[in-house]
């Protein structure tokens, strides 16, 4: 367990203290790192105990690494602050308006990049610090078609593909409503004109949007809705399968194709082949191992620190990682036609997430 961390502060005042960015050196800060408690980090994939091991065997600091979802580990570190005894020291978050309106904007937590990474980083991915986006794609079954059977994604709203559209439940996956919102927010023209390419003709709608009028035609579609991007993963490209469907779900899927899966990128969907869900990384603001957490931030920075993920086609924001040759997907051959998320507008995800919701619902509910 570790100590409380004004004790720990002031047992170790004279060197813990994070170090100045002009004073930035890796042997200094580790040296510094030394006489801090260990680290606890959480994410929500159980590669982050691999990144961990990595860093210990590399550093020799120790590293207490939990595998932990979004909403617990955001409710932990906001119970933890608030009460004046912050045990985590970093956290890697996936839901990012939750992050934006509960974490950060509170200052719960901060964003740190270190000054030898500052240039290797996109200004957009800096504040907050994103250090990966994960691609969710369009995907068919590779065994039964030639090539991915639909083209736009309006044909998903057709009687044709009516309960073969697979894509896990939007109201137990704000990752779905988020993504609802920035496509009205950024994109409602190219919804707009797909519309129009796919049926020559504009779209006329009662509903606020061109994205809202779709994603009421494709609820009303009677998808099928899964719990997990596997159960997504399974219906859409089964070895065993006879039926077509497509389905969203993120690239680490991919993986099963190894394991006799039958998965394929849809890469003529237009207007978008997919997105990226970005994925936080932050410190604690009350930490009292502040040049450990830096020094591990600093790490998963590297490529040989985020490489256990980068396997899963999480792409590194740091530019000069290599995409792995075992990554199945593909995926960074379509990036260009991969959306990314707009952080700027989070705080408007947050609050229209019981909005998009309502409209799934009673669009799903009434068929």
């Amino acid at each position: 367990m570790k100590l409380p961390a004004l004790t720990a502060l002031l047992a170790c005042a004279a060197v813990s203290a994070p170090l100045a960015a002009e004073e930035f050196d890796i042997v200094t800060l580790l040296e510094a790192a030394r006489s801090e408690p260990p680290l606890f980090v959480f994410d929500s994939t159980g590669k982050i105990r691999k990144q961990a091991k990595n860093f210990e065997d590399v550093y020799g600091l120790q590293v207490h690494a939990t595998k932990s979802k979004a909403p617990a580990t955001i409710r932990m570190l906001v119970g933890e602050a608030q009460a004046g005894n912050v045990q985590a020291d970093v956290a890697l978050l996936l839901d990012t308006p939750a992050a934006t309106v509960k974490l950060i904007k509170p200052g719960h937590v901060f964003s740190y990049v270190p000054p030898d990474m500052v240039d290797l980083i996109p200004e957009t991915a800096r504040d907050p610090l994103v250090v990966s986006h994960s691609p969710v794609v369009w995907s068919y079954h590779t065994g039964l078609n030639d090539s991915c059977p639909v083209s736009n994604i309006w044909e998903l709203t057709n009687a044709e593909w009516a309960g073969r559209v697979a894509l896990s439940d939007p109201l137990g996956k704000p990752d779905f409503t988020d993504w609802f919102n920035q496509l009205s927010m950024h994109h409602d023209d190219a919804i707009a004109a797909a519309y129009q390419a796919q049926y020559g003709q504009p779209l006329e709608t009662d509903h606020a949007s061109a994205t809202e009028a779709w994603v009421a035609a494709l609820a009303g579609n009677r998808p099928l809705l899964t719990s997990s991007d596997s159960d997504v993963a399974a219906a859409v490209g089964h070895p065993d399968s006879t039926g077509n469907f497509i389905g969203l779900m993120s690239t680490a899927k991919y993986r099963e194709n190894d394991n006799g899966m039958k998965l394929g990128i849809c890469a003529s969907m237009e207007p978008m082949v997919g997105f990226l869900s970005p994925k936080f990384l932050v410190i604690t603001t009350g930490t009292d191992s502040p040049n450990a957490a830096r020094l591990f931030v600093h790490y998963l920075l590297t490529e040989a620190g985020w490489a256990p993920q980068a396997i899963d086609g999480k792409m590194a924001t740091n530019l000069t990682h290599s995409v792995p040759k075992g990554e199945p997907s593909g995926a960074m051959k379509h990036i260009d036609r991969l959306w990314a998320y707009d952080i700027s507008t989070s705080a408007e995800d947050w609050a229209t997430r019981q909005d998009w919701q309502d409209i799934w619902a009673l669009n799903r509910n009434g068929n």
